[in-house]
């Protein structure tokens, strides 16, 4: 179902905005939307614009504020989300981060951010969730991207939906300005906060603001990036489309590990080789992003000078016989990933058996001394010390993939292929 154009009509200035608004959302009218709100100016804008569409259509819509305490505002912040929505008649949730901060505390509150609030609207049963991304922020993106050297893949405009935490994430806003959105607000006699940090040249949105600005006199200007990181973006799809069919000629995936033509035999372009390499060690890892450029490079100049077995990204590379590289999962960086029997192991593996409390799953590591059968698997010794085992304190109870079953399966729940196209 989507909003009446006789409704829209009366709604004047605002109906351009409900208009984009609604042809991004779903026209079922039972699912229930989730929207991500911070309290900034883009976010509100989304809620209460995504409140008149629902409430028109009779839709659930939910919000949630995660406060990274990473400033001293942001549970004030928290606070005004939460009474505006209780204006507005909209549940709100407030989910509170306590991570680690050490390291880049950007990155990880936006890691944590998406994986609260996926775990949040997966417990609501929400789906998709919207975020407030603006077409500023896209040209933002560009520039900072710009600046740090980025390829096509860097540069590519944001995807509009896109999956991530295993949750379906929207950005509604995406080709409509700050500027249209502050006017809207105003309008509606809406309030917002303003983060402090927009005006703080010591982050890197801030100085790209203000170079996109400057950079205005000279005919660059947010349309003009956001047309080519628009062009880039279907580039990337292209070459993502035929990376994947490459894959289901080419690749062979063995129990976790994939094997990959590599070379100049393997009868693939370089692109399109360096692509599945970066996939695949994204896959095998189970890493939310794949490795960068920088990492790639080392990787082959390693095979080729200091020989054929590697480490990168958290898994074993090892050039075979015939231009193959298999990748597989390096045993150290699974040595301490445990959990109940009924979760994903480390983020690939689900494993079916008689479950019982004081079970657990965690990497064979040198339990493979404890499989007299390991070798009839075929498979190499390091690639089944990464594998799944089921424990009992110290006790193995079961290794599926080194041939100790007792009753026990693995299996991937995502394969290679498909993870591929779901991209």
């Amino acid at each position: 179902m989507r909003l009446d154009p006789d409704w829209l009509r009366e709604q004047g200035d605002d109906a351009p905005l409900l208009s984009a608004v609604d042809t991004c959302l779903p026209r079922d009218r039972a699912s229930r939307l989730g929207v991500a709100v911070s309290g900034g100016g883009d976010s509100v804008a989304l809620l209460h614009l995504v409140w008149r569409r629902a409430r028109y259509l009779g839709q659930q819509v939910e919000a949630v504020t995660l406060d990274h305490g990473l400033r001293p505002e942001a549970a004030a912040e928290a606070r005004a989300v939460a009474d505006l929505c209780a204006r507005l008649g909209v549940r709100q949730t407030t989910l509170k981060w306590t991570g680690a901060r050490g390291g880049n505390i950007m990155a990880a509150a936006r890691d944590a951010r998406y994986r609260l609030i996926a775990d949040w609207a997966r417990d609501r049963g929400i789906a998709p969730v919207l975020l407030g991304h603006t077409a500023d922020d896209l040209a933002e993106t560009f520039l900072m991207r710009l600046g740090r050297k980025a390829g096509l893949d860097g540069l590519a405009a944001m995807d509009q939906t896109f999956r991530r935490q295993g949750m379906t994430w929207s950005r509604p806003l995406l080709q409509q300005t700050r500027a249209a959105l502050r006017a809207y607000l105003r309008r509606n006699a809406v309030d917002w906060t303003e983060d402090p940090t927009n005006d703080d040249p010591r982050y890197d949105r801030t100085r790209a603001r203000a170079r996109l600005a400057a950079l205005a006199p000279l005919g660059v200007d947010a349309d003009g990036l956001n047309e080519t990181a628009e062009a880039l973006r279907m580039a990337r799809s292209a070459l993502e489309q035929y990376t994947a069919q490459e894959a289901q000629r080419h690749v062979i995936e063995d129990r976790g590990d994939l094997l990959i033509p590599h070379g100049p035999d393997a009868g693939l372009h370089p692109e399109i080789e360096r692509r599945l390499i970066a996939r695949g060690l994204q896959w095998v890892a189970g890493a939310a992003y794949a490795p960068r450029r920088t990492t790639l490079a080392n990787l082959r100049s390693a095979l080729e000078n200091e020989g054929p077995r590697q480490t990168a990204a958290g898994c074993l590379v090892t050039a075979r016989a015939g231009s193959v590289l298999r990748l597989s999962r390096e045993p150290n960086a699974v040595a301490q990933t445990r959990c109940d029997t009924r979760e994903i192991w480390d983020g690939r593996w689900r494993l079916d058996g008689p479950h019982a409390p004081g079970l657990e799953i965690r990497a064979l590591g040198e339990g493979v001394r404890d499989c007299p059968g390991w070798r009839d698997t075929g498979l190499p010794r390091a690639s089944l010390m990464a594998s799944p085992a089921v424990w009992r304190g110290d006790a193995l109870i079961a290794a599926p993939l080194a041939g100790h079953s007792s009753d026990w399966t693995a299996r991937i729940v995502t394969s290679f292929a498909s993870d591929l196209l779901s991209h």
